[in-house]
């Protein structure tokens, strides 16, 4: 059990997204894999709905400039983000056990696409004063492909 994270961060850095590969996979796997595209994806949704208190919310990536991520360390190294007037943030309120968004933490292609979503938890307003706590499940997951 994990309370909401509050700060704005991407779970993997440039860096880190790879060094998770080759912790999960031996190293030849590891380097084979990385010939191709490999993405981690957080499959994020409540055990109990609706989430009223601390509801997820994510930055649009398109709003985020390269120098808003900061390489920081913690259990490995994450991406926390800067703050911008130009984040365009989304969130999901009132979310039930039915509505399951996926985040990507780390992307290996470099075409111009997404490689990471920045992402929070934060403390609504409108939330009654009642609601319970947050009940969540993140799965972590690492499909590695073929030429993208």
């Amino acid at each position: 059990m994990r309370e909401p994270v509050a700060p704005v961060h991407n779970d993997y850095t440039i860096k880190s997204g790879p060094e998770h590969v080759r912790e999960l996979l031996d190293a030849d796997e590891a380097e084979e894999r990385f010939k191709h595209r490999f993405v981690e994806i957080n499959v994020w949704g409540p055990i109990r709905g609706p989430v009223q208190s601390t509801p997820l919310a994510v930055c649009d990536s398109r709003s985020i400039a390269q120098n808003d991520l900061v390489p920081t360390v913690l259990k490995h190294e994450v991406y926390m983000v800067r703050f911008s007037p130009q984040h365009c943030w989304f969130y999901f309120p009132a979310m039930e056990t039915n509505e399951v968004p996926l985040i990507k933490g780390f992307d290996s292609m470099e075409d111009g696409r997404a490689r990471f979503t920045a992402h929070a938890a934060f403390e609504d307003p409108t939330a009654p004063a009642s609601a319970p706590p947050r009940e969540t499940l993140k799965l972590v997951c690492w499909p590695f492909m073929g030429q993208a």
